[in-house]
């Protein structure tokens, strides 16, 4: 075995880590733990040998059950020393060797025996180690020493206790409980230690009682707490109390808000930033609110601390996202800071400064941001980007100084996120801004000639397939598109050729000459080149005449496929080859596939869709077959939608029962599937009674109840409605479960002949605008909003009222209109005050519909939205600017 306490050698590398536990092996520590069976015990070599299991346990390495067990046994004859080292080291290895339940009786004695010491360093860590591996049967016993410690005079015995019930009330909460009024008096201690872990533990204790919280908060804030990081505790639990009162009046929340000012002229800086902190973070906070918090804030740029300084510009930068104007007060010395020697901070005073400055200013940022972003690392540098970013969209004249920082930095070196967040922006900026296009686009391909990231090279190629016909010179861009061909991987030549297939498709003077390029790539060594090659030779005309394009043709080769990716694979796989050939028209278009049977929930029975066996390849195709086996609706035509199953009863009643709504175009089915999760029953003649007097446009039709209903055997009745054709009405249902019972023999499990009438109530069931909507994805929105085209676009503006945040506005309207969201753009981001959400579907009657979605806060806490719909008609547009009004 290597010694640890070997001579550093001369030669050994400098910026090597060197380990004094270097070549320790398990088997050669447990051999050396014999010395702590000695009869003249040595105190220092002991330390040494701990100090090695120590290492061990922490660094992985496992002991077995039997060597556990001897070391345990080992350590706790070392009791007998008396030194007072030897012992915080058998109590840390206790601590970490977890002994179980029949061998911790073997220490009880001497902890206790410890922790009623004299010796106020025995105390602290005999209740530490014993409160760690003790159960609830000692802790009973123990419990009147811990009580005694909470408040003893010493803080450090105190604090152990302290400490230790916050642990314990993960496990024991019951019994930490009873020490409230212990810990009550522990907070009003002088010790500062002890006054934050006796806050932290009351709270705790308190935590799930809003009102007991909110006692404690206003107890505490008039002035009690004399620890400064009690203090900080007191600040948080003050700003978690704001964010819960259900009223944002003055008058509640006033008091509290005091408070956190008055916290901003502690002696201590800690307190003062955390109440900065709190108050920057505040729902619906006013510049007014601020002005204190950002003044202090300011003072601490200047701090000759770099925690603090760090601690100020990144309070400030998160600042600036939401209050950019309250920021700008202090830019002047966030100047200073961009040569700080700390670049973490240098980052964060640069993006402020973009996110607060003003047009004039741009220019000289830039020059200092360019003398810097060689220093960072790539994550800092990403920060960067994405604020280069919203200035440019802020101030969209400045975008050829901003687009050339962008394309010089993307020569440089970088790994992939970096680079993509570069190539993102620069996308995204050559789409907001007109006149950066031809220059973004030259950019975007002088970068692929060198680019290493496969994924990279395949995205600017498709760009440039959707932007480069559109420009005044298309030709340019060619020769970029066709090295691709020669000098890159087979996934980038694929990408290729689809792309010059496009400006032959778009740009019919182009068309000649792409198509000698294209004949070439039909002797590419990739099959997947080669195909595609072909297609595009023989669609778009072999001769390659300079003719017009058709646009069918261009709908089949760069259209947006409406339909799932993942529902065509399946359907694919699914696919039996015979005379009939694929019909891409039978692939599902909804986007989320219900499974046929529910999971079981716990503690409840399957409610069960039922129907046919899961084997086809969607839900709707086996709703479409099961209501066509039911000759009541086989006039009803072809199915429209199948919602997901809605629970009509709480858990752990007798019945389950949830409910399907099956859309047609003038009727609507209710599919009630049924469980008995009751042994001793069997239910008969199964029907829901539907009291559609608050749905006036249905009317009912037809009803088929359920025979029999046994136990755990789920079963459907259905419910049919007619409805005006084609109208999405809407209207609220009540629903009464009735049937026969019959009592079973447990014995025999035979029913009863005579049975007795009963009625269960169920939920109200509604159906709403979003019913008649299915969730139909577009792969490239952009591309099909402008195919639609404008003929049939209605655009208004609405008032959505206050909202917490924008994100419940998108929520809300997303699920008022039932549509699928587009390019993540369901996903608003934190503090935002503006988001554009992008949705499709297919409205009923098979009619497309594109949303466009403009969310802006109008006031402290007032959403305004701007609508644009564009469909196949322009009758459907006006209907969802109805649901949403409506709505």
């Amino acid at each position: 075995m290597a010694q640890p306490y070997l001579k550093k050698d001369d030669d050994h590398d400098d910026e090597a880590d060197y380990s004094p536990f270097l070549g320790i092996e398990k088997g050669a520590v447990l051999q050396e733990a014999r010395v702590f069976n000695d009869p003249q015990l040595d105190p220092r070599r002991c330390s040494q040998v701990i100090t090695k299991l120590l290492y061990l346990l922490n660094q992985g390495e496992t002991f077995t059950k039997v060597e556990a067990t001897e070391v345990f046994f080992a350590v706790t004859k070392l009791f007998q020393s008396r030194d007072l080292g030897l012992r915080r080291m058998v109590y840390v290895i206790i601590k970490e060797l977890s002994p179980s339940a029949d061998e911790v009786i073997i220490v009880t004695s001497s902890l206790m025996k410890d922790m009623t010491s004299k010796t106020d360093m025995y105390r602290a860590n005999a209740i530490r180690v014993l409160c760690r591996i003790t159960d609830g049967t000692l802790l009973t016993q123990i419990e009147r020493y811990l009580k005694q410690a909470i408040v003893d005079k010493n803080p450090v015995v105190a604090s152990a206790a302290l400490v230790s019930g916050i642990h314990l009330l993960q496990t024991n909460p019951e019994i930490v409980k009873r020490w409230s009024n212990e810990v009550q008096e522990a907070v009003q201690s002088r010790a500062a230690l002890v006054q934050f872990h006796a806050l932290a533990l009351l709270h705790q204790i308190r935590q799930n009682d809003r009102l007991a919280v909110n006692k404690l908060v206003s107890s505490l804030t008039r002035g009690s707490v004399r620890s400064p990081l009690a203090q900080c505790l007191l600040i948080r639990y003050t700003s978690q109390v704001i964010r819960e009162s259900a009223s944002n009046t003055q008058t509640g929340d006033r008091p509290f808000y005091d408070f956190l000012e008055g916290c901003l002229r502690h002696k201590a800086e800690m307190v003062i930033f955390e109440a900065a902190r709190a108050i920057t973070e505040l729902n619906g906070v006013t510049n007014r609110e601020l002005t204190p918090a950002i003044t202090v804030l300011q003072l601490f740029l200047s701090s000759t601390k770099p925690v603090l300084r760090f601690a100020a510009v990144r309070t400030l930068n998160k600042v600036a996202m939401t209050h950019p104007i309250a920021v700008t007060n202090c830019n002047i010395d966030m100047e200073s800071l961009i040569s700080d020697q700390n670049r973490s901070i240098a980052t964060l005073a640069i993006t402020t400064l973009l996110k607060t400055g003003n047009e004039s200013s741009v220019d000289r940022l830039m020059k200092q941001i360019t003398t810097f972003m060689s220093d960072i690392a790539d994550e800092f540098k990403i920060v960067v980007i994405e604020a280069i970013r919203s200035l440019c969209l802020k101030f969209p004249l400045k975008h050829r100084s901003l687009m050339n920082f962008l394309s010089n930095i993307l020569r440089e070196e970088g790994g992939f996120e970096y680079k993509k967040a570069i190539v993102d922006s620069i996308v995204i900026l050559i789409r907001d801004i007109p006149e950066a296009k031809e220059s973004g686009l030259l950019h975007l391909c002088e970068f692929i000639e060198d680019c290493e990231f496969t994924y990279l090279s395949t995205q600017i190629l498709h760009f440039l397939g959707i932007e480069g016909p559109k420009t005044s010179d298309p030709s340019k861009y060619i020769r970029y598109i066709y090295n691709r061909v020669h000098l890159e991987n087979a996934t980038v030549r694929a990408g290729a050729v689809s792309t010059l297939a496009k400006f032959g498709a778009m740009v019919d003077s182009l068309k000649p000459r792409i198509f000698v390029l294209l004949r070439r790539c039909l002797f590419d060594t990739d099959d997947e080149v080669r195909d595609r090659a072909t297609l595009y030779l023989n669609t778009l005309g072999t001769d390659g005449a300079v003719v017009e394009t058709g646009e069918d043709v261009k709908e089949f080769l760069f259209g947006s496929l409406d339909i799932p990716l993942v529902n065509l694979e399946r359907s694919l796989k699914n696919y039996e080859p015979s005379e009939e050939s694929f019909d891409i028209n039978s692939v599902p278009k909804e986007v989320k596939i219900q499974p046929l049977a529910e999971k079981k929930a716990p503690g409840k029975k399957p409610t069960g869709l039922g129907g046919p066996p899961p084997g086809p390849p969607s839900t709707i195709d086996a709703y479409e077959k099961l209501l066509s086996s039911i000759p009541e609706f086989t006039n009803f035509g072809k199915l429209f939608k199948s919602s997901a199953p809605v629970e009509l009863t709480e858990a752990e009643t007798e019945y389950a029962v949830s409910v399907v709504k099956h859309i047609f175009d003038g009727h609507v089915v209710f599919q009630y599937n049924c469980t008995n999760t009751i042994p001793e029953q069997l239910l008969e003649n199964v029907t829901v009674i539907v009291d559609a007097s608050e749905a006036e446009e249905f009317a009912e039709v037809a009803s088929k109840p359920l025979r029999s209903l046994p136990y755990d055997s789920p079963g459907q009745t259905f419910v049919a409605f007619e409805k005006p054709e084609g109208v999405p009405a809407v209207g609220k249902f009540s629903n009464m479960l009735r049937f026969i019972v019959k009592e079973v023999d447990p014995s025999t499990g035979e029913a009863e002949d005579d049975g007795v009438e009963d009625e269960y109530q169920l939920e109200e069931l509604e159906v709403v605008a979003a019913d008649y909507m299915l969730k139909v994805g577009v792969s490239n929105f952009r591309n099909a909003w402008e195919s639609m085209g404008p003929d049939c676009e209605r655009v208004d503006e609405y008032g959505l009222g206050p909202r917490e945040n924008l994100a419940e506005a998108v929520n809300a309207v997303i699920n008022l209109l039932g549509m699928q969201p587009c390019e993540g753009t369901e996903v608003v981001p934190s503090n935002s005050r503006s988001h554009t959400c992008l949705l499709s579907g297919v409205y009923i009657g098979n009619v497309k519909v594109l949303v466009r979605l403009q969310f802006g806060i109008d006031g402290p806490k007032d959403v305004a939205m701007k609508l644009a719909v564009r469909s196949e008609d322009e009758a459907v547009s006006d209907v969802i600017h109805e649901i949403v009004a409506s709505g």
